[in-house]
């Protein structure tokens, strides 16, 4: 006598295939009873903070925002005009063999790059020295490095 082709896990497959097909037409049937929302139940509304909400936003609390302050990507650089561009700083490292070192600025805290070529005196560290910037390819440099006396 010959065996049958069905195995327990062919049953067990197919059990579970025909309870996963009564559970989504058990499914079908629910949201069917429940009927279908308005168009207004489905509206989301977001709140001045970002937040969900189904009620919608106050008119009172909106902010005009014009298209041309809406910035995509990386913003340009915008170069700050300073007052006085005779900036006062403190060398806090200068390489002789390699030609460059920083500059502290005393009134921003900033480190500013200075090469050999923007140098009028010769430097050291904690030397006080006057300078003015120049935009450079990779940031702001110092010319025309002067020592105070």
């Amino acid at each position: 006598m010959a065996k049958s082709q069905e195995t327990w896990s062919k049953k067990e497959k197919e059990d579970k295939k025909k309870k996963k097909k009564k559970e989504k037409e058990a499914k079908k049937e629910e949201r069917k009873a429940q009927g279908t929302k308005s168009f207004e139940d489905m509206i989301v509304y977001m709140d001045e903070n970002g937040n969900f909400t189904s009620t919608p936003p106050d008119p009172t609390k909106r902010v005009a925002i014009r298209e041309e302050d809406i910035e995509i990507g990386v913003p340009k650089n915008r170069v700050t005009v300073q007052a006085d561009p005779n900036r006062k700083g403190t060398v806090t490292f200068f390489n002789d063999s390699k030609g460059y070192g920083f500059i502290k600025d005393s009134d921003s805290q900033d480190s500013v790059f200075v090469h050999l070529n923007g140098l009028i005196d010769q430097i050291k560290e904690n030397n006080k020295v006057s300078f003015r910037i120049e935009m450079g390819h990779k940031g702001p440099n110092a010319v025309d490095v002067k020592l105070i006396h």
